[in-house]
């Protein structure tokens, strides 16, 4: 029987600004602590880092995980990773012999390394990526060793921030992404010449812009349409950015294996517009965007400019569908109920290992 509260390190490389460590926050943050004393393990600090500090979390920095080990004694290991081989990730926890090791693998890869035996139950954040999984690796999947579970998302915050006034007839839209290409899709800048003709007023606010981005702007004469911000560190900045626009245009080449900026504008009650991705790249924005449900899914630039104006010319059918997004967010995704399912599983991988 384990002392009490259970003791849980999550684990990951980084503590910036990006997705996976936003979802391990969250978990973390939410995670009960009537029953789980939990801590924070990365060899880099950074923002997301300075956050659980303010919020009482421990948080260990540095490159010897086998001390943090030995000082914390968790009796859970929480890793948060892409799933590729990562032997000097998992070493470590193999030599502190730590009694249950779980992955929240975030792109769906698969690790075939002698170090990848340690893992007692890999989530995947979407059933996409695991689905995708079972077929390209043709692994008979258990639910006790491969499942999923949604990323979390302050869905609560989100509703209660965002404006309940809203209207969805402003032609202004709105795309959150990092300021990488990788985050980009073309789509996302091919659009713009025809709506800033077709939509004298459209407006078109993005945070994270990219040198393309910032090109293509200046060389279609696109500067009074395209409003560029700086990026964001808090769900606040990211609910005010959403009040200010009318939907999410999200376009991604490499697609999503989640998608958090999804999940949170539709948290907020705006439809999103997206597109599918080719081949076996991620596409569980497919899976958050019920296709005249929850926004729209427009597989070409034409369709996508069409998606757009149909939005901003019928502000009800925006609405219904921003609003079903919000109900469909607070359903699947609110970090309460996700990170319950999470406990759930924590117990029940102790329970099996006869450690409680």
């Amino acid at each position: 029987m384990p002392d009490s509260p259970i003791r849980v390190l999550h684990f990951a490389k980084g503590l910036g600004l990006g997705g996976t460590e936003k979802v391990m926050q969250l978990f973390v943050t939410n995670l009960d602590k009537t029953r789980f004393s939990t801590a924070v393990y990365s060899p880099k600090d950074g923002e997301r880092a300075t956050q659980l500090r303010a919020e009482g979390i421990t948080t260990y920095i540095g490159s010897d995980l086998l001390t943090v080990l030995e000082k914390f004694k968790p009796h859970i290991v929480h890793i948060h990773r892409a799933g590729w081989p990562d032997p000097e990730m998992l070493k470590p926890v193999k030599l502190g012999q730590v009694p249950v090791v779980v992955e929240t693998n975030v792109f769906g890869h698969y690790d075939p390394s002698p170090s990848a035996a340690i893992i007692d139950q890999t989530l995947f954040v979407s059933e996409f990526c695991l689905k995708r999984f079972v077929k390209i690796n043709d692994i008979e999947v258990l639910p006790s060793r491969y499942d999923f579970l949604y990323n979390p998302v302050d869905t609560d915050f989100f509703e209660n921030t965002a404006c309940t006034d809203r209207d969805y007839s402003r032609p202004i839209a709105g795309r959150i992404s990092r300021a990488d290409p990788g985050k980009w899709s073309q789509i996302a800048l091919d659009i713009l010449p025809t709506l800033a003709r077709d939509i004298p007023d459209f407006r078109y606010h993005v945070i994270g812009g990219i040198p393309e981005a910032f090109d293509f702007v200046r060389n279609n004469n696109l500067e009074n349409t395209v409003i560029f911000h700086d990026l964001v560190q808090t769900d606040k900045e990211i609910a005010a950015f959403l009040d200010s626009v009318s939907l999410l245009a999200h376009a991604n080449d490499t697609g999503e294996s989640f998608g958090l900026v999804i999940a949170e504008a539709m948290a907020c009650g705006l439809p999103v517009v997206t597109h599918p991705c080719e081949g076996l790249k991620d596409n569980a924005q497919l899976e958050l965007v019920d296709h005249g449900i929850t926004g729209l899914v427009a597989a070409s630039t034409e369709e996508y400019v069409n998606a757009i104006k149909y939005l901003f010319s019928h502000p009800d059918e925006a609405r219904r569908m921003g609003l079903a997004g919000r109900e469909k967010a607070g359903r699947l995704y609110r970090a309460q109920t996700v990170t319950k399912q999470l406990e759930t599983r924590y117990l029940e991988l102790l329970t099996n290992k006869g450690i409680i």
